[in-house]
């Protein structure tokens, strides 16, 4: 085997990949299916990449897909600026740049086994926590029960609808939804995802919790989950939305001792010796 064939690949330097599918699935958010030219790579439900689009930069998104999907590689974009703006207006067949995966602190696949799992997410806070929920269901006698609870802001902001009714319509999965304003559309739970904690809270104590959504969030979800005495070593927070260069030079992302870049996304929240409130 040649020299160059032996080399780790460069952390810096992007690889080629191409668009197999887009679709706008809200205002903001844009559904996109993707290869790698070069064969593809291995990754576990957390990891996130750089995605880079030529003359406009580059831009850190989480996995949005299960590593048990072999069809390609799921990302959710926001549209929030120049790059994102650029994903919005990519096609099937059109190329893009890839550099990942990255991110060593990753949802914990094997720890979390046989126990009972709680996913606590709010708006495109559901898209991280996707690459781990799809794994558990695609797993599913590796774990014990499983709650996911999804808070978004109003009716026309909801994504991923008809894989939502699937998710609702399983025995072995307790799901729970509410929107903070109220819609003509939507019979279900009217307010904030913190809401639906009192709905589950005789399952707190013997689950690992996991949550990821805006900033706003993690604030008063971990301060519920403190009033019902939930230990901070079952809690994992997604920290994925403070992240820039993606391998700790820009010190965008530092909490602490910790990179979010590099030691993240997910952390344990006993780790980070913070108050709610720095989140």
């Amino acid at each position: 085997m040649c020299e160059c064939c032996t080399q780790e690949k460069d952390i810096y330097l992007p690889q080629i990949a191409t668009v197999q599918k887009v679709r706008l699935m809200n205002d903001t958010e844009m559904y996109v299916r993707f290869t790698m030219d070069d064969g593809g790579f291995d990754y576990t439900p957390g990891q996130f990449v750089e995605v880079s689009i030529a003359g406009i930069g580059e831009a850190p998104l989480t996995i949005a897909s299960s590593p048990t999907q072999k069809d390609g590689i799921e990302l959710v974009v926001r549209r929030i600026g120049n790059v994102t703006k650029a994903i919005h207006n990519l096609r099937a067949g059109d190329k893009i740049g890839i550099r990942g995966p990255l991110g060593k602190g990753t949802y914990p696949v094997e720890h979390s086994k046989g126990k009972d799992l709680i996913f606590i997410c709010g708006g495109i806070g559901l898209v991280p926590q996707r690459s781990f929920i799809n794994y558990v269901l695609d797993n599913r006698t590796d774990y014990g029960n499983v709650t996911v609870l999804l808070g978004t802001k109003c009716y026309p902001q909801r994504f991923f609808q008809s894989e939502l009714q699937q998710l609702e319509a399983r025995d072995d999965v307790h799901y729970l939804e509410t929107v903070d304003e109220a819609h003509d559309c939507w019979n279900g739970n009217v307010g904030v995802v913190t809401t639906l904690i009192p709905k589950i809270e005789s399952e707190l104590a013997s689950s690992e919790i996991f949550i990821c959504g805006p900033p706003i969030m993690y604030k008063f979800v971990l301060m519920a989950l403190a009033e019902d005495s939930v230990p901070r070593d079952q809690i994992y927070l997604n920290l994925e939305r403070k992240m820039k260069c993606g391998v700790g030079l820009c010190g965008h992302c530092q909490i602490n001792k910790y990179y979010v870049c590099i030691d993240g996304p997910v952390f344990k929240y006993s780790d980070l010796g913070v108050a709610p409130e720095a989140i």
